[in-house]
């Protein structure tokens, strides 16, 4: 019975006109977009790697 005591963290909602920004009157991307997949697919930020959440595509940040 302890299980139902304990709250899931809640998920914290990202919307789609965070991962650009305008410069100069022109739309940039702030985060990058997968190889594998193509542009409008963006990678998520990790501390040590970004990853794709569509097909899995990982790069490692080099130290």
């Amino acid at each position: 019975m302890a299980d139902k005591d304990k709250k899931a963290p809640k998920k914290v909602r990202v919307a789609k006109k965070d991962f650009y920004k305008v410069v100069e009157g022109k739309l940039q991307r702030t985060k990058p977009h997968c190889p594998k997949c193509g542009p409008g697919v963006f990678m998520a930020e990790h501390p040590n790697r970004v990853a794709c959440g569509k097909c899995g595509y990982t790069e490692f940040k080099k130290k």
